[in-house]
C-alpha cells in the first residue's frame, strides 16, 4: 500500500552556547522536541514491530504533527534501509537494549547501465531485493566518496528491474563492473534540522555488510542537515564509518561510543562548521579516531577519549581551520597521535588550539607524538603532555613538523620521554 504525507514543520528556536576566548562559536542545540509521544516496541507499543519499518513508520507519524518524540523499546531491530531523521522530530531509545542491526549486505552486478540521472536500475538478481531496501551503486571508477549513488528501492517494475528514489549521480557502466550493494547508514539524515537521536546502538554486522565509506554513509550518518544532536549513542561494527556528518552545520555529537569500525570512529567533514564533538570515545576503529576532513571550522573537540586506533587519534588538513582540540585523551593509536595533513599554504589547518590534551604512547609507527607535514600556519599546543608515558625502546620525537609551520607556538608543554620535544623535519 502507498500513501502521501504532506509535513508542517514550525520553527523552532535554537540556543547558542558561548565560546570563550572568541576562537569560535559553539553549535546551536535544538530544543527538547514536544509534541507527540509515540513508542514503538516489540512487544508492546503505539507501533510494534522487529525492523525499520516500524520505526519509520512511527518517525513519520510524529513528523506529520509538526514534531514530537519516538521512544523505541529494548530488543534487536533488523535494519533494510537506513532509519531516515525527520524535522523536529526527538529519537530516543534505551541506552545499551535497543540495537539497530544492519541486515546481510548483497553485492549484485548491473546487467543495464546505470546512467547518470536515471530511476531505475537492473540487477543480474533481483531476487536478493525487496522494495524499500537501502542501495549503493557504483562501478570501478565511480566506487568511494560522493561518487556512489546510495537510494532506496521504491517500486519493482519487474523481476530485477527496481525504481529508485533518487537519480543515479554518474554512469555506472556494465563495463566497468558496475554493482548494486545492499548497503546503506543504519541511521541517516538528510536535509534536516532541529532533532535529535539518544541511546541508541547501531551495530554495522561488519562481517556481513558491504561497505560504505563515510561521504554517503556511516553508522550514523548526516549530510546537509542543521542543528541536529547525537547523545549517548553507540556506532559500531559498521564497514565504514562509525558516525559521519557532512556539509552539516551546528552539529553536536555527545557522549557518544564508535568502535570497532572498519573505517573512522567520528568524521566531520565537507564543509561542516560550528560542530561541538565532546565526551565521546573512540576506539580500535581501521582507520583514524577522529577525521577533520574538509573545510570543517569553528569547531569544538574536547573531553574526547581517542584510543587504539589504526591510524592516528586525530587527523586534520583540508581548509579545516579555527578550531579548538582541549582536555583530549589521545592514546596508543598506531600511527601518530595528531596528524597534520599534506597541505598547500592556501589550503592549510591555520589557527588551530590543542590545549590541555594528553597525547600519550602514539606514534610508533611514524616516530613522533605529533607529526606536522605542509603548511599550517599559527598553529597553538599549550598546556598540554606530549610523548610517552614511560621511555620507549626506540628514539621518539615530540612534535615533528615541515619547515612551512610557520607561527607555531608548542613551547609551553609537558614532554615526557622523547628523544627532542620540536623536530624540523629537514634536519633530521
Amino acid at each position: 500500500m502507498s500513501y502521501r504525507i504532506q509535513m508542517f514543520f514550525p520553527a523552532i528556536l535554537v540556543a547558542v552556547v558561548a565560546m570563550p576566548t572568541g576562537l569560535c562559536a559553539a553549535a546551536a542545540e535544538p530544543e527538547p522536541s514536544g509534541g507527540a509521544t509515540i513508542r514503538v516496541g516489540q512487544e508492546s507499543g503505539d507501533y510494534r514491530g522487529d525492523d525499520n519499518r516500524a520505526i519509520q513508520a512511527a518517525i513519520e507519524y510524529v513528523a506529520v504533527l509538526g514534531g514530537g518524540t519516538v521512544e523505541i523499546g529494548p530488543g534487536v531491530y533488523e535494519m533494510r534501509n537506513a532509519l531516515v531523521l525527520r524535522d523536529n522530530v526527538r529519537i530516543v531509545g534505551v541506552p545499551g537494549e535497543t540495537i539497530l542491526k544492519a541486515c546481510k549486505g548483497e553485492n549484485i552486478p548491473l546487467v543495464m547501465d546505470g546512467d547518470c540521472n536515471q530511476r531505475e536500475i537492473t540487477v543480474a538478481d533481483g531476487s536478493l531485493l525487496r522494495v524499500g531496501d537501502g542501495v549503493v551503486v557504483s562501478d570501478e571508477r565511480f566506487s568511494r566518496g560522493f561518487t556512489v549513488t546510495t537510494a532506496t528501492l521504491t517500486e519493482r517494475l519487474d523481476a530485477n528491474t527496481f525504481r529508485i528514489s533518487r537519480p543515479l549521480y554518474l554512469d555506472y557502466m556494465v563495463r566497468n563492473n558496475a554493482t548494486a550493494q545492499l548497503a546503506f547508514p543504519v541511521v541517516g539524515g538528510w536535509h534536516v534540522s532541529n532533532c535529535s537521536i539518544e541511546g541508541i546502538t547501531v551495530d554495522g554486522n561488519r562481517d556481513n555488510a558491504e561497505y560504505l565509506d563515510g561521504c554517503r554513509g556511516g553508522g550514523i550518518y548526516l549530510f546537509e542537515c542543521e542543528n541536529v544532536s547525537i547523545r549517548n549513542c553507540v556506532a559500531e561494527n559498521y564497514n565504514g564509518d562509525g558516525i559521519s556528518f557532512q556539509v552539516s552545520q551546528n552539529v553536536v555529537v555527545e557522549n557518544c561510543i564508535a568502535r570497532n569500525n572498519a573505517g573512522l570512529g567520528l568524521h566531520p567533514g565537507s564543509g561542516s562548521q560550528h560542530p561541538v564533538v565532546r565526551k565521546n570515545v573512540s576506539f580500535k576503529n581501521g582507520r583514524d579516531g577522529l577525521y577533520v576532513c574538509w573545510r570543517v571550522k569553528h569547531g569544538i573537540f574536547e573531553d574526547n577519549q581517542l584510543m587504539g586506533n589504526q591510524r592516528s587519534g586525530i587527523s586534520i588538513g583540508h581548509k579545516d581551520t579555527d578550531n579548538l582540540f582541549r582536555r583530549n585523551v589521545i592514546t596508543k593509536n598506531r600511527y601518530t597521535g595528531i596528524l597534520f595533513r599534506n597541505e598547500s599554504q592556501p589550503m592549510g589547518a591555520h589557527r588551530n588550539r590543542f590545549e590541555q590534551n594528553e597525547i600519550l604512547d602514539n606514534g610508533h609507527e611514524s616516530g613522533a607524538s605529533i607529526v606536522m607535514q605542509g603548511h599550517h600556519h599559527d598553529v597553538v599546543f599549550r598546556d598540554n603532555v606530549i610523548g610517552y608515558s614511560s621511555a620507549p625502546e626506540q628514539e621518539l620525537i615530540g612534535i615533528r613538523h615541515s619547515t612551512f609551520s610557520d607561527g607555531l607556538d608548542a613551547e609551553q608543554n609537558d614532554f615526557a620521554n622523547v628523544k627532542a620535544k620540536i623536530e624540523e623535519e629537514s634536519s633530521k
